[in-house]
């Protein structure tokens, strides 16, 4: 990493637009999801859409912490989450359903997936993350940009905000506190259950009054 500091600036420039392009991209696959379950009356699976693109200090950090070159290409190719979005869904189905919509469309490409709903990190987290590799298209060329995905619902959103806000107060490291919050997680998850017990029985009904 022995490049000057206007080099190492622009090639993270260059790096971070294609991030944006493809955030953007994403962006728009999962805004055409919703206009089509919303074309087709079925319930609002999801709730909310957000992005972003890594910093230039964490993106340098990143390259440090990896040992790799700061150049455009390598930062591409070397760096998963430099664009991220994350969707927040209302039930724990609905994140299956818009995981299986997206991934099926032909020009998105899997590259990693981690199911941490069904296996959750150790202090709690779940959600599901998948990398995945969407197309670029410039006046004069094509590239494929990795994405970061989130996929989660409104419930494991919520605990999640919470515990990066507690764990960064949470300086001394009361494992009394980290224990609760993984409760907390538990409890969230539980919920998310619950209510889709609850909406499943519901629609049942609806259906049977229907049909009588």
């Amino acid at each position: 990493m022995n490049q000057s500091l206007s080099h190492c600036q622009m090639e993270i420039r260059n790096a971070q637009f294609f991030f944006e392009c493809a955030m953007k991209e994403c962006e728009t696959k999962f805004n055409i999801l919703l206009a089509e379950l919303s074309l087709k009356n079925e319930h609002t699976a999801i709730q909310r859409i957000s992005s972003r693109v890594k910093s230039s200090s964490s993106i340098f950090e990143k390259c440090r912490k990896k040992k790799l070159s700061v150049t455009t290409d390598s930062i591409l190719n070397g760096i998963f989450d430099g664009a991220g979005v994350r969707i927040i869904c209302s039930y724990i189905d609905d994140v299956y359903r818009i995981r299986e919509m997206f991934l099926g469309q032909d020009d998105v490409v899997l590259v990693k997936e981690k199911n941490y709903i069904q296996c959750p990190k150790e202090n709690g987290y779940r959600s599901l993350h998948l990398i995945v590799q969407i197309p670029v298209f410039l006046s004069t060329m094509k590239k494929k940009v990795n994405v970061e995905v989130q996929i989660r619902t409104a419930a494991m959103d919520f605990w999640a905000n919470l515990e990066h806000e507690l764990k960064y107060k949470n300086e001394y490291k009361d494992m009394t506190l980290i224990q609760e919050l993984k409760h907390c997680s538990e409890t969230a998850h539980l919920l998310d259950k619950e209510m889709l017990h609850l909406r499943d029985r519901i629609t049942l009904f609806n259906h049977s009054s229907l049909s009588g």
